[in-house]
């Protein structure tokens, strides 16, 4: 177990650093100039009434002349001194401020769309195993089907446009903390987290089904229910606990699923998150803010990665690494 947490902790870190490189590359690539897009007052029109002086000066006070290892360098440091890529170079706020801003926001997202997709998930593969074939298994099925099916981004779409012309009501449209209206916070955000959670569950419960299928024609099933235990017994002290096993680890790599979701829902519903800041940061190529919300976004998923391969061994005593 040691020596595999060591291959994977070494492994962690050079793949945290690449990432950070390809991320950088890429925001190089985008078309458009900061400094053009701040001095025209945010239409990059170049005809309007500034000096290529005055381009080149603001060009050298944001850090854009300088070689790119030398960005990459400056930037790669603000993380180990807790700055996490310096300033905005569209507004100048510090980026730890708008971490701080949009992170809880984020997870807050997606703390509710796990608790809700596995209240859902796991109750309803069980029940569309043991009811194999049945009228109960087909409508389970056909909604984890449509689940996959289709696009988040349809579906919210399709309940804001429900919620216009059939209720006549839409959510509030500024975002409120859950601590200072629970009401206004709940009805902006439950919405989302249900359409993301719907997804994030429809995969959860086939992936419940089929293990718990396998499980019950094990032979260690068939014998606990030759010594008379009862159903219920066999079913959550015997099946249950083995059906979990899988569960875990696809529930725990569909996280950044749950991130991709959050990032469209973020914007479609106007909660203030990462997903959010990310695309406004796009649209001013603000590419320390675009670069280090990523960079987060990285962090968790390969950090999550990590938590369900050590939980996983945890929950399994049969596995053993080498």
């Amino acid at each position: 177990m040691q020596r595999y947490l060591t291959r994977r902790l070494i492994l962690y870190f050079p793949t945290l650093i690449l990432a950070s490189l390809i991320i950088f590359a890429l925001m190089r690539y985008l078309p458009g100039d900061i400094a053009l897009i701040i001095l025209s007052g945010g239409g990059g029109d170049e005809s309007e009434a500034f000096t290529k002086e005055q381009l080149d000066n603001l060009r050298e006070q944001l850090g854009l002349n300088d070689p790119l290892p030398v960005q990459y360098g400056k930037w790669a440091w603000s993380f180990a001194t807790w700055d996490f890529g310096g300033e905005s170079l569209q507004t100048g706020e510090p980026i730890r401020e708008i971490f701080a801003r949009r992170i809880p926001v984020t997870l807050q997202l997606g703390f509710y769309t796990m608790v809700i997709a596995m209240i859902i998930s796991l109750p309803l593969g069980v029940v569309a195993a043991i009811r194999q074939d049945s009228w109960i298994d087909y409508i389970i099925r056909s909604m984890t089907i449509l689940g996959l099916a289709m696009p988040n981004f349809w579906v919210s779409l399709l309940v804001i446009l429900g919620l216009v012309t059939f209720f006549s009501w839409v959510p509030p449209v500024i975002y409120e903390n859950l601590w200072n209206a629970p009401s206004d916070h709940l009805q902006l955000v439950i919405f989302p987290a249900v359409i993301i959670a719907w997804g994030y569950s429809s995969y959860v419960t086939r992936v419940t089904r089929s293990t718990m299928l396998e499980v019950l024609r094990q032979d260690y099933i068939r014998t606990a229910r030759s010594k008379g235990l009862s159903e219920r017994l066999v079913l959550w002290r015997h099946a249950l606990g083995n059906t979990l096993i899988p569960v875990i680890t696809v529930a725990g790599l569909y996280v950044e699923q749950v991130l991709a979701g959050s990032l469209i829902q973020e914007n479609i519903w106007g909660i203030p998150g990462i997903g959010q800041g990310i695309v406004r940061a796009a649209t001013t190529r603000d590419y320390p803010v675009i670069q280090s919300m990523t960079m987060l976004l990285v962090f968790i998923a390969l950090s999550v990665n990590l938590i369900v391969d050590i939980v996983y061994a945890f929950v399994d005593p049969r596995i053993s690494y080498k």
